[in-house]
């Protein structure tokens, strides 16, 4: 039986300059923006299902219970045909990765802040209550501060998933960190070497930032 003989002599030249970086670029960009939008449209969702009003909670629980229900992959190739189809122009696959991205991630977010929401004792609202604060003045002032302490480890851990599922955003043809590797492969004519070393960037980078949650969570649980 025929082995493969692995060959990384290539990487000894510019391929992270010409095709790796650019792409690493596009992801890093692409998760921040989808965390930061994701974490403010997802408070909003959370702050709706726990109002206590009904023509608010619904469209929140439909919302958030839907987008959990379906595949990201799916989300993203369903939002880069139809509207195009819908506006009669495409939007490109960058933005249309940005836009769906946070609309996806923002469910997630939800859930998490709705929990975080609901860990804060009670006497914190009643106390915001009898201060006179409406209920968004209540959430803003008295409840989300304290209620976002608690919940950083866990952000950031979804935000590192967030980080892998960038690579998704390859099935609509968007140049993000995989695209890169797959590029430089078929360029040399190594694919196979290429995906390996894809594979060790992710794991390098996903380790190191959850070890800084790891470090995060130990300082918290010290202050506390």
């Amino acid at each position: 039986m025929n082995m493969v003989a692995f060959d990384f002599s290539f990487m000894a030249s510019d391929i992270f300059s010409k095709f790796i970086w650019k792409g690493l670029v596009f992801s890093l960009q692409l998760t921040v923006v989808a965390a930061a939008g994701g974490l403010f449209l997802g408070t909003w969702l959370a702050m709706m299902r726990l109002s206590g009003k009904p023509w608010l909670e619904w469209p929140a629980a439909v919302y958030v219970n839907g987008m959990r229900s379906i595949p990201l992959v799916m989300v993203i190739l369903w939002f880069f045909l139809l509207i195009p189809f819908l506006i009669g122009k495409s939007i490109g696959a960058e933005l249309s990765a940005f836009i769906t991205f946070i609309a996806f991630e923002a469910a997630y977010f939800s859930e998490i802040i709705r929990a975080g929401i609901q860990s804060i004792s009670k006497g914190q609202v009643h106390a915001g209550q009898a201060l006179g604060f409406t209920y968004s003045q209540n959430m803003r002032l008295v409840v989300l501060p304290q209620a976002f302490r608690h919940m950083i480890p866990v952000l950031l851990t979804q935000t590192i998933i967030l980080f892998q599922d960038t690579s998704l955003v390859y099935a609509i043809g968007a140049y993000d960190l995989f695209k890169g590797f797959e590029t430089a492969g078929k360029l040399y004519g190594r694919v196979e070497e290429t995906y390996l070393i894809a594979a060790l960037v992710y794991l390098i980078l996903c380790l190191t930032l959850s070890a800084s949650i790891r470090q995060l969570q130990k300082r918290l649980s010290i202050v506390h």
